[in-house]
């Protein structure tokens, strides 16, 4: 079944178009990596199924009544997140206002779960209480998941989660992942550790300037635009 359905999109950054004609779906349980070249209009897509981008035409239609709500995301790491002056659990607990359920009175209900999800996540008890920009680039990204989670049930989207980790934090970043679409969680990926991330999904979803690619990831590995960018992004 169809969690999202995608359909004659156009988009535009600026007043420059960046995807036209893009048709795809996703299913429940995909996991999907969208790769492309830069200024591909890989985080302007991921945008636009958020509702932070309008498109110039087409429709983005989700089954669930939630719709965008009922989205968790894990943005790109910026700077900005790096000195955020608040607790890590500040943090987690702000995911809640993503999916509706924020108030200033938080329920028990809603700390059970966030307890629940930073302890599968496991991050440990000591650092709960830690100012967010003191801890290590592995943990921060831990914690925005844990932070994403708690808006979601069912949709994560991701942009490039692992760019700047060091290589023991990437893996256990990509373990989490499989582990959370293991048991069910819809995923949806840009990533530019291409070798990697198209090893782990499912399904690739590439953008060009000259076309589009959809398919499950041993088609794309075994296609000529899959060959090619992946030769070329290994040089």
């Amino acid at each position: 079944m169809n969690c999202i359905e995608v359909r004659d999109l156009v988009l535009s950054y600026g007043t420059e178009p960046v995807i036209t004609d893009l048709s795809f779906d996703v299913e429940n349980g995909d996991y999907i990596c969208i790769i492309g070249e830069n200024g591909s209009g890989k985080t302007t897509l991921v945008k636009s199924i958020l509702g932070l981008i309008q498109p110039v035409s087409g429709s983005i239609t989700f089954a669930d009544k939630k719709g965008r709500k009922g989205i968790g995301y894990l943005p790109q790491q910026q700077k900005v997140q790096h000195d955020f002056p608040a607790s890590v659990l500040e943090v987690v607990h702000s995911g809640f206002v993503n999916s509706g359920l924020f108030s200033f009175d938080f329920t028990e209900a809603k700390r059970r779960k966030a307890h629940d999800i930073m302890h599968a996540l496991k991050i440990e008890h000591s650092i709960c209480n830690k100012c967010f920009r003191e801890l290590s680039g592995g943990q921060r990204q831990k914690v925005l998941l844990a932070r994403a989670l708690c808006a979601t049930d069912k949709l994560l989207l991701l942009d490039e989660p692992v760019t700047g980790l060091d290589p023991v934090s990437t893996a256990e970043m990509y373990r989490i992942i499989r582990e959370l679409n293991n048991n069910g969680m819809t995923v949806i990926m840009i990533s530019h550790d291409l070798r990697s991330a198209v090893c782990e999904a499912k399904k690739v979803l590439h953008i060009s300037h000259n076309g589009f690619f959809f398919g499950s990831s041993a088609e794309y590995k075994s296609s000529d635009l899959g060959r090619a960018f992946l030769e070329e992004a290994e040089k």
